[in-house]
């Protein structure tokens, strides 16, 4: 927190820990993921535009229905990992994931 004049600043993440919850708890966590998939959405509607595609042209390109395409980008379903592989071949575009393994070992 920071003091400036009477107003008090604060980062994102002091906020993010004060009304959703410290990283690392369940709230949190969940909380993350579906930004996550606000910010595939969105990727999946800006590349489509550019590519100056409706969501129906889309569509067909990857062979589901334009319904999809609007759930995808308003992340209002949980898309397959296949189905968004498809959506961006068909936008011509490179998607990148990053995995992040915990230092967790497990016993067998």
């Amino acid at each position: 927190m920071h003091k400036k004049g009477k107003l008090e600043l604060y980062t994102l993440d002091e906020l993010t820990d004060k009304f959703i919850g410290k990283r690392g708890t369940k709230r949190r966590e969940d909380f993350e993921y579906e930004l996550k998939l606000e910010f595939l959405g969105e990727a999946i509607k800006q590349t489509r535009r550019k590519r100056k595609l409706t969501q129906g042209q889309l569509g067909k390109l990857v062979g589901v229905q334009k319904s999809q395409i609007s759930k995808l980008e308003n992340n209002l379903t949980n898309a397959r990992f296949d189905t968004i592989m498809k959506v961006f071949n068909a936008l011509d575009s490179r998607i990148h994931f990053t995995i992040k393994l915990s230092r967790r070992k497990f016993k067998i």
